[in-house]
């Protein structure tokens, strides 16, 4: 028997002044990611307006990355840092490395007035 793996994302996101840290999953990073900058992410995020892509890692298998999200989220702040300084000493956006642009985000909220879910 055959059985697909859907591939997984594990991503954090913050603020403009950097002093929020938001960890999730997603299958789909580029629409994800979108999503909060365009203020659809979830009541955290749209609450301290989480919206820079600071780090992410890909797993063949979204199982695996709701595993690592769950190991990062029990870390302390400072271990948190860390991760994130390790790849990315500026904190820099990194959405549009990933392909998230205007367009897309327009597209994300053209979607979400015509009440069509996306997919996260």
């Amino acid at each position: 028997m055959l059985t697909y793996m859907k591939s997984g994302y594990f991503y954090m996101m913050t603020n403009q002044r950097k002093t929020v840290l938001y960890a999730g999953v997603t299958a789909y990073l580029v629409l994800r990611v979108a999503e909060h900058i365009a203020g659809f992410g979830g009541a955290f995020t749209k609450r301290n307006r989480c919206d820079r892509l600071i780090y992410f890692e890909c797993y063949d298998d979204i199982a695996q990355a709701i595993v690592r999200e769950k190991q990062v989220k029990n870390r302390r702040r400072a271990w948190k840092n860390d991760l994130v300084q390790a790849t990315n000493p500026m904190w820099e956006d990194l959405s549009h490395s990933i392909g998230v642009t205007p367009e897309v985000v327009t597209f994300v909220i053209e979607t979400r007035k015509r009440d069509q879910p996306m997919l996260s």
